[in-house]
């Protein structure tokens, strides 16, 4: 297994952490994400750990929707596929893991919520310029970083790999204890 490259990915054995009654007070996947997904997108939940927006995302897709969760550890694709295993929601979701320094994969995708996970990699430029490749056109990245890790100095300079990826803030949704970008390919 190939060993974790930056010192703030968070450990598959922490993953019940990051799916808690408490988050779900906080963090309601549902009140966050119905303004930005609709039926039959595509989706990749970037860094979905045990899959904490990946069910809600699946229902918000519908049938002819599809969601990739995509992570760095395969005990987190575990849990995730655990979580929604045995119900219709496993249709619509591919696990895939992802290799340490890139995201692989080259189906075309109209959102990607990248929740409390970019700070945790360590060639952000990199992982910027790949995701601008998976997009479809009109298609859209949320970034969201947690306050406790990233300061607004870091995210601020996030931003500016995210603008020299030729990718444009077009709003700055409010999310509980985050600071977001969601954004869209430059024109021109």
């Amino acid at each position: 297994m190939a060993k974790l490259k930056h010192p703030y990915v968070c450990p598959a054995e922490l993953a019940g952490t990051l799916d808690t009654r408490i988050r779900r007070l906080v963090h309601k996947p549902q009140k966050i994400l119905k303004p930005y997904i609709d039926k039959g997108m595509t989706v990749l939940d970037l860094g979905c750990g045990p899959g904490y927006f990946t069910e809600e995302l699946a229902n918000l897709v519908g049938e002819d929707g599809f969601v990739i969760a995509a992570d760095l550890q395969p005990k987190m694709l575990e849990k995730m596929k655990m979580k929604i295993s045995g119900t219709n929601l496993e249709k619509r979701v591919e696990a895939h893991l992802c290799q340490d320094d890139r995201i692989g994969i080259s189906k075309k995708v109209d959102f990607v919520l990248a929740f409390w996970m970019v700070h945790e990699v360590p060639d952000q430029q990199g992982l910027f310029e790949e995701l601008k490749s998976i997009l479809k056109p009109g298609g859209r990245i949320w970034v969201i970083e947690p306050k406790i890790h990233v300061s607004e100095k870091s995210f601020k300079k996030m931003i500016n790999l995210l603008e020299s990826a030729s990718l444009e803030i077009v709003d700055r949704p409010k999310v509980s204890l985050s600071r977001t970008a969601l954004l869209t390919v430059r024109n021109g």
